[in-house]
């Protein structure tokens, strides 16, 4: 129910918790070899909630963070705990103005909010879309990704676009 999904988002000791078996995955991949900034954390609603949460509280810089349809679940005194090094983390963040679970304001004061801890934070709106995820965010984000590890879209090391019936896992 939506009260519930409100009061899981905004526990913050139970983020906390699930910020730090993120963070171990994220310390796995780096242990196997992994650069930082080949990671990217990425979620939807309270799976967006949890990535902003990791890449903040994360000590270093990471390759980006997606938000769709998300918020920051940790208040505003957390700020002096995200490191200079999380803040080189860039966002993209998802939102659609007509999204009834999580609001939009909430979408957008979370992005303002990392812009005024100096961070770089693209707000992407969508004005008709609800609460879900749609074909145009993904291939958005895909050749925002793409961007960021420097791979041209036109050379044999892209991978072709998934449906949405075949997710791949993008680190």
């Amino acid at each position: 129910t939506l009260i519930s999904l409100k009061t899981t988002v905004r526990d913050e000791q139970g983020v906390l918790e699930a910020v730090e078996h993120v963070h171990e995955m994220l310390d796995k991949e780096v242990a196997a070899g992994t650069s930082p900034t080949n990671i990217f954390v990425c979620g939807l609603s309270q799976g967006g909630a949890l990535a902003i949460a990791s890449v903040l509280l994360y000590p270093k810089t990471l390759g980006g963070c997606a938000v769709f349809s998300g918020s920051v679940p940790l208040s505003k005194s957390f700020a002096d705990r995200v490191t200079p090094e999380a803040r080189k983390t860039p966002v993209l963040w998802f939102h659609g103005m007509a999204d009834g679970v999580v609001l939009f304001e909430a979408g957008h004061a979370g992005c303002a909010f990392l812009q005024e801890l100096g961070m770089a934070c693209e707000f992407k709106t969508y004005p008709t879309l609800g609460h879900l995820l749609v074909d145009e965010e993904l291939q958005y984000f895909r050749r925002w990704i793409f961007d960021r590890l420097g791979i041209s879209q036109g050379t044999k090391d892209a991978r072709p676009s998934s449906s949405s019936s075949n997710h791949e896992d993008l680190h």
